[in-house]
């Protein structure tokens, strides 16, 4: 079935903004995507009429965990059942705000991505990580738990992380992840918010640590994202080869023009430490007085980014089971509020998103003749209408692989 929208304004994902737009699609390929005055005749076709309409967004650094309170240790220690039960829900949410593509990176994903495939359950395309590898005392270890149960966490695929120690160690947990289907390989550069001990600002893996997971993944075309909230990690995660930094709370001039000659870019995920310093009433002591400690360096790191052209794809670290999953256009807000234009942050949301899976990408993110029919519509015009985004509810329509999968009722 052909499906044709009609549009006040079409948002292409990168390029000028068209008024008085049209799409046109056919199972999962976009037919045309242009001006209304230059688009062909079809006979049949549903005509849906909308405010705006654009490519699905593209959520860059997605967690399905299913946990209901913000302490990893939980994580460990729930039937997966129960944790997959409810992250199904989330995928729901994630898609009926817009989200038609996501790079999971650590979580559920990488088992729940088949079963989105075969249509037994609905949610956004996943692009999964498997694991996040980590050193042992890492951002990716549980510090609370004994060593070994976290080792057996991890090897029953319960666990969040795939602790590794030297070069050997960390070829095998890449392979792995390999095994596992990963379409892109997640590591912790440096310590973090959410782990007990380390310190965000030290650097984990070594120089030689990290070289030999990026040289192995790229032999499979797999890139690599690396968590990194200090300096230290963001230099020795690009002088290894990432292809995304992510969060990148210390980043200051010289590690942005770093960024800029690697190609690197950068997953701020501002959202969720916007949220972090507002939920001091159930995170866990230590995670709330990190996320405190690099708030304002976070939001200081993301205008400095933007400054310097720093390619930026839009992320927002969503791991709470409920109703955040759904807001995560609000991300664009806030990069919107850090100094890039509405039309750059929409670029960020949508075109930008493939950009970082190399060459796992799909044909996705633009409107464009041979994409992907990953289309959402609006209620509102983004360029104007900031403050919009976050709320599901003026997500009006979702198209999926061509397949409408929202509708007003």
């Amino acid at each position: 079935m052909t499906t044709r929208i009609e549009a006040d304004l079409l948002i292409p994902g990168r390029g000028a903004p068209i008024e008085d737009g049209t799409v046109i699609f056919d199972g999962n390929a976009i037919l045309f995507a242009g001006p209304r005055s230059g688009a062909p005749e079809t006979r049949d076709a549903d005509v849906v009429e909308v405010t705006t309409v654009m490519p699905g967004l593209w959520e860059c650094h997605a967690h399905f965990t299913g946990l209901v309170t913000p302490d990893v240790e939980k994580y460990l220690i729930e039937p997966m059942a129960t944790k997959a039960a409810r992250a199904t829900a989330d995928l729901v949410r994630t898609l009926d705000g817009g989200v038609t593509s996501a790079r999971e990176v650590g979580g559920l994903g990488i088992f729940l991505h088949r079963a989105i495939e075969e249509g037994s359950i609905a949610g956004p395309s996943i692009y999964p990580a498997g694991a996040v590898l980590s050193t042992t005392g890492g951002h990716g270890d549980v510090h609370g738990f004994p060593l070994d149960w976290v080792h057996a966490a991890n090897a029953s695929g319960s666990g969040l992380g795939e602790l590794c120690d030297g070069v050997p160690e960390c070829l095998k947990a890449v392979r792995k992840q390999l095994r596992r289907g990963a379409k892109v390989i997640k590591i912790c550069a440096s310590g973090g918010v959410m782990s007990e001990i380390d310190h965000p600002i030290h650097q984990q893996f070594s120089d030689e640590e990290l070289t030999a997971i990026v040289e192995e993944a790229a032999r499979a075309e797999r890139v690599v994202a690396a968590h990194c909230h200090g300096k230290p990690g963001i230099m020795a995660a690009l002088r290894a080869g990432v292809r995304t930094i992510e969060h990148g709370s210390y980043l200051d001039e010289e590690a942005a023009e770093a960024m800029k000659e690697a190609g690197a870019v950068l997953v701020p995920t501002r959202f969720v430490v916007a949220k972090l310093v507002h939920m001091e009433d159930v995170l866990p002591v230590y995670a709330y007085r990190k996320g405190l400690a690099i708030a304002d360096q976070h939001e200081l790191a993301l205008k400095i980014a933007v400054s310097a052209g720093v390619t930026i794809a839009m992320g927002t670290d969503i791991f709470i089971h409920g109703e955040l999953y759904g807001q995560n256009g609000m991300e664009i807000r806030h990069l919107v509020d850090a100094g890039m234009s509405p039309l750059d942050a929409l670029e960020a949301a949508t075109a930008n998103g493939p950009l970082t899976l190399g060459p796992q990408a799909p044909q996705s993110g633009l409107l464009e003749q041979g994409y992907d029919a990953d289309v959402i519509a609006l209620d509102f015009d983004p360029l104007d209408e900031i403050e919009a985004w976050g709320d599901p509810n003026r997500v009006t329509h979702v198209w999926k692989a061509g397949v409408g999968v929202k509708a007003p009722q």
